[in-house]
């Protein structure tokens, strides 16, 4: 089979990297890729969110099978596009991709199915906004409704922070269209975990669970960003925690978009706050997490390919996949200054010995190849990714492995997986 994945980040790194391994993939492009997808997949210069372009390519290259890592283009419609096309997808359509899309329409779900998530409100009214904060107190959570790239969350700690919050998308613009309305939601005490299971929008098959890094800097200080770090499995998220929340959260969901005409074909991603009371929905996405698919792939002992055609093809009824024991950790790397202005171009070196250590994989994100180098070209740049018996020693080993990268305009978190009670090194 022909394939193409669309992205050029460190999640669609690990999804060419896995689909490459498998038998059925005959050749695989990747548009518009980067340096490190570059060695197992054939790069092609279009643009992730570039509809038609990507429709184009498909018809062009005689593809059999399309994989579309990202949400914007998810929420866009891509899908439905390669569809209308006659080209295969793994993806959710537009409608049912609105689970991501917009974060009013998922909780508006929730209320309907009795999902056990936060208490909420939304607004397109500074003043109505300003003064239910008054009323509820702080801590609270404020949210840009629509696509924010992992960085439209707020967690205000005071009134004043979740008034700034508000201003800011409402009036100040700082979203965009993805502010133009917010959601207002109750604080969640609890530990966030990450959820995956595909859907052919009939059946759902249960995958692991993740606990991504979402602040930029070590014990969770500094502004939210698109995720630091990652690690698989994660103990709070045991069998019977994981089961419950397929029961109460996801199983429900999937139902309910099916009998709306809307079925969900894809992989859902439920971000969930484990509290007291069991497990609460955070908010869905309908894409693989970025960097929580890299842990994923590196735990995963079948072919991800055949699974992925079953959600296009409405046959995971019958499908089953193996997860290797192991623990799998990754760190990212990013340029100093992300999440906010950062420079692109500097050089990075070390890569070979890194990726010589056992278990390590090494999944780019923000890089390109120039002149016989590797160069930083985005905020998020190399995804370090470690394959070990335990938490701790998938830890050490990734770590062992950034050690040996010499890229002095970056910068890393020192202690991911902190929550399995790892002391920092």
């Amino acid at each position: 089979m022909r394939i193409l994945v669309v992205g050029g980040g460190g999640r669609e790194h690990a999804l060419c990297w896995a689909i490459a391994a498998s038998p059925l993939c005959t050749k695989l492009f990747c548009a518009p890729g980067n340096a490190g997808i570059a060695q197992v997949a054939e790069c092609i210069e279009v643009g992730a969110e570039d509809i038609p372009g990507q429709v184009t390519l498909a018809r062009r290259e005689k593809i059999d099978f399309v994989v579309i890592g990202p949400d914007a283009p998810l929420v866009a419609g891509m899908a439905d596009a390669f569809t209308a096309a006659g080209i295969k997808v793994f993806g959710p359509s537009k409608q049912a991709a609105r689970l991501e899309g917009s974060k009013s329409f998922t909780k508006e779900l929730c209320r309907r199915h009795n999902i056990p998530t936060a208490a909420y409100e939304r607004f397109t009214d500074l003043a109505a906004a300003e003064t239910y904060i008054a009323e509820q107190g702080a801590p609270i959570v404020v949210k840009a409704d629509g696509l924010a790239a992992g960085k439209g969350v707020i967690v205000a700690e005071t009134v004043e922070q979740a008034i700034e919050a508000v201003r800011d998308m409402l009036s100040g613009n700082r979203f965009g269209a993805a502010g133009a309305s917010v959601v207002i939601e109750e604080f969640m005490e609890g530990e966030e975990v990450s959820l995956f299971a595909l859907s052919d929008g009939k059946h759902v098959l249960p995958l692991v669970g993740a606990q991504d890094h979402k602040r930029a800097f070590d014990g969770d200080k500094g502004p939210n960003t698109g995720g630091m770090g990652a690690y698989s499995p994660v103990a709070i998220l045991d069998q019977a925690m994981f089961d419950r929340a397929m029961r109460e959260i996801v199983l429900p969901t999937v139902k309910a978009l099916k009998e709306a005409g809307t079925p969900f074909k894809g992989v859902l991603y439920a971000g969930l706050m484990i509290g007291k009371t069991g497990p609460r929905l955070v908010e869905y996405n309908c894409r693989f997490g970025d960097p929580e698919c890299q842990v994923l792939m590196m735990r995963l002992k079948s072919d991800i390919l055949p699974a992925l055609m079953a959600c296009a093809d409405g046959g995971l009824k019958h499908f089953d996949l193996r997860w290797s024991s192991d623990a799998a950790l990754t760190v990212i790397l990013a340029t100093r200054g992300y999440p906010d202005g950062y420079p692109k171009g500097s050089e990075i070196r070390g890569l070979e010995a890194a990726s010589k250590i056992e278990g390590v994989e090494i999944f780019h994100a923000g890089t390109k190849a120039e002149g016989g180098r590797i160069l930083a070209n985005g905020g998020r740049v190399l995804n370090v990714t470690a394959l070990a018996p335990t938490v701790e020693e998938a830890r050490a080993r990734a770590y062992r492995a950034v050690d040996l990268i010499d890229w002095p305009e970056g910068f890393c978190r020192r202690d991911i997986a902190w929550r399995a009670g790892i002391p920092r090194p």
